[in-house]
């Protein structure tokens, strides 16, 4: 297996890194390629002592709860790392085949303000990027439309 072989996928926690997952697995399961699920995480005064092993004990279940164990022995992988998201999925995905992240759907104000994990790390990525969009909500009457058809 080269260092190619293997799709990196940022978690974090949110809906959007859920379905960014979702699809590395998929997209793994259907190539026959490894998944390193990669979290970054920096300490915030605010966190108890300890937060980092708590960090990587969430992490490891949202994981798991995904169906990463349907990979053969070796196939999937979980990294917690401390440090500023940007970087440490650069470093991660540095030989790798994809990096795979999820779309949070911020608006532009925020999008501006703040920058975007994914348009910085498709920006600087030494390997494609994936950046799997959130599934669009059916509107309220579509949704009572399709209910009254059951």
């Amino acid at each position: 297996m080269t260092s190619r072989d293997r799709i990196v996928v940022g978690v974090d926690g949110t809906e959007g890194a859920r379905h960014a997952l979702r699809w590395a697995i998929a997209e793994g399961l259907r190539t026959g390629v490894p998944v390193a699920a990669v979290t970054a995480w920096t300490w915030d005064a605010a966190l108890p002592a300890g937060a980092g092993p708590r960090v990587e004990r969430e992490l490891a279940e949202l994981v798991c709860r995904y169906e990463l164990a349907r990979f053969p022995a070796g196939g999937a992988s979980v990294s917690v790392v401390e440090g500023d998201p940007v970087p440490v999925l650069l470093a991660a995905a540095r030989h790798a085949r994809l990096l795979v992240l999820g779309s949070h759907g911020h608006g532009r104000l925020r999008r501006a303000l703040l920058g975007s994990t994914s348009r910085r790390c498709a920006r600087h990525a030494s390997c494609p990027v994936v950046v799997v969009p959130l599934p669009q909500r059916q509107p309220i009457d579509n949704v009572h439309r399709i209910a009254r058809r059951y």
